[in-house]
C-alpha cells in the first residue's frame, strides 16, 4: 500500500498582515513555511510562588516613610502598582484594537518602508530583511517629544496623548528610584539623560490565533533599548516570556497590572548593576492577543555611557558610549535575529579574561 506523503504547507503569501492571513479562508492547519520559527518550549516554565517575576508597589517608591522607601527600592526589579486608572488601560486597548481593525485598504498609508517614520504600521518586524516572519501585527508612533498620531480610528487618537503623558510620570519615579538605589542624584541623572525631552515610542502589537503555534513566534528573543519598557496585556492572557538565569518564565500578571523592561541604556548607564531583560512573545492556537509596549528613553541626541560617578567607584566603564538615536537606528535597520546591539558595547578588561 503506497504511504500517503504528509501535506504541504501553503506556499509564502503576499505581505499583507498577520491578521489578514489568520483570517484568510486559504488558511489550512499549516502554516505558511516562511512564518516556521522553533522554539525551545522544553525550556519553559509557568510562573510559580518560588521563582515567579517579582511585584512591587510604585506608591512606596514616593513614600515619606524611609523604611517603605527602601524596601521598594531594594525590590525594584520587579512589577508594579501604577495608579493609572483602569478606564485609561482599557481605552488605549480598545482604540488599538480598533486601529488593527481598520479594513485592509486604508492600512497603506500607514506602511512607510522607512523604519524611523514616526508612524509606522507593518507585520512581522522588518520584512525587507528577514527570511522568516514572526506572527504579529504592530503600529509604532514616536509621541516624545514630538507628539504624533494616526489620524485614525479617533477612539485612539484621543486617548494616546494622555495614556503615555501618564507612563512618562510613572517612568520618572522609577529613574528616581534606581537613582537613589545607586546613590546618585536624581538631579544630575534626570540632567545628564535629558528626561525633559525623553524619547518615547508607543508600540501596539496583536497577535492573532495560530494553527501551528509551537512552529512560529509572535517576537523572538530580544532586549529592549531605552531605559523602561511599560507593557500592557490585554485580559492579563498568557504569551509573554522573560529569561532569568537561562530559564524562559512565562509571565501572568495580575488584572490590570503593568510588566516594566529593563532596557539596554539603563544597563549601560548604571554600569552593569541593572541588567536589561531579555524576552519574546509567544502565540496561541485559540485566541487573539494585545499588548501595549511603550518604549521610554533619554533624550534622543544623548550619548549614553555608564554614569561618572558609578565609573570612578568601579574603577573603569563597562560599556562604550553610544548616542542613543543611533543606537535605536541600528537595532531598528537590521534583522530582527533576537541579537542586542548591547554586546557590542560591552568592553573587557584584562582581569574578565
Amino acid at each position: 500500500m503506497a504511504s500517503t506523503a504528509p501535506p504541504a504547507p501553503p506556499p509564502p503569501p503576499t505581505i499583507t498582515c498577520v491578521k489578514h492571513l489568520a483570517e484568510s479562508a486559504n488558511l489550512t492547519s499549516i502554516i505558511p513555511s516562511n512564518y516556521a520559527y522553533y522554539t525551545n518550549s522544553a525550556q519553559t516554565k509557568a510562573s510559580d510562588p518560588g521563582d515567579s517575576i517579582p511585584i512591587i508597589d510604585l506608591s512606596l517608591l514616593t513614600s515619606d516613610n524611609p523604611d517603605h522607601k527602601s524596601t521598594a527600592i531594594r525590590d525594584l526589579d520587579n512589577a508594579l502598582n501604577h495608579g493609572i486608572p483602569e478606564e485609561l488601560m482599557n481605552g488605549i486597548l480598545e482604540g488599538t484594537r480598533d486601529f488593527f481593525d481598520l479594513p485592509e485598504e486604508e492600512k497603506p498609508e500607514f506602511q512607510p518602508k522607512d523604519v524611523v517614520s514616526p508612524i509606522r504600521y507593518g507585520t512581522s518586524f522588518n520584512t525587507e530583511k528577514e527570511k522568516i516572519f514572526c506572527w504579529r501585527d504592530f503600529l509604532k508612533v514616536f509621541v516624545h517629544p514630538h507628539f504624533n498620531f494616526p489620524d485614525r480610528p479617533e477612539s485612539l487618537r484621543e486617548i494616546l496623548l494622555e495614556y503615555t503623558g501618564r507612563i512618562r510620570k510613572m517612568v520618572r519615579e522609577l529613574v528616581g528610584g534606581v537613582s537613589e538605589a545607586m546613590e546618585l542624584d536624581q538631579d544630575y541623572v534626570e540632567e545628564v539623560l535629558k528626561l525633559d525631552s525623553s524619547f518615547q515610542k508607543f508600540g501596539g502589537n496583536f497577535y492573532p490565533p495560530c494553527p501551528q503555534p509551537d512552529q512560529t513566534i509572535g517576537l523572538p528573543p530580544h532586549n529592549d533599548p531605552g531605559l523602561f519598557t511599560i507593557l500592557l496585556i490585554h485580559n492579563g492572557l498568557a504569551g509573554l516570556q522573560i529569561e532569568r538565569h537561562g530559564q524562559w518564565f512565562e509571565v501572568n500578571p495580575p488584572q490590570n497590572s503593568m510588566i516594566v523592561n529593563v532596557g539596554d541604556q539603563l544597563e549601560i548607564f548604571s554600569n552593569g548593576r541593572c541588567k536589561s531583560s531579555r524576552h519574546r512573545a509567544v502565540v496561541n492556537k485559540l485566541r487573539e492577543r494585545l499588548s501595549i509596549a511603550v518604549g521610554n528613553g533619554p533624550g534622543k541626541d544623548v550619548v549614553v555611557g555608564p554614569a561618572a560617578p558609578l565609573v570612578e567607584k568601579d574603577g573603569g566603564a563597562l560599556y562604550r558610549s553610544m548616542k542613543y538615536q543611533e543606537y535605536v537606528e541600528s537595532q531598528l535597520s537590521r534583522s530582527f535575529n533576537g541579537k542586542s546591539i548591547l554586546e557590542e558595547q560591552m568592553m573587557f578588561h584584562e582581569d574578565q579574561i
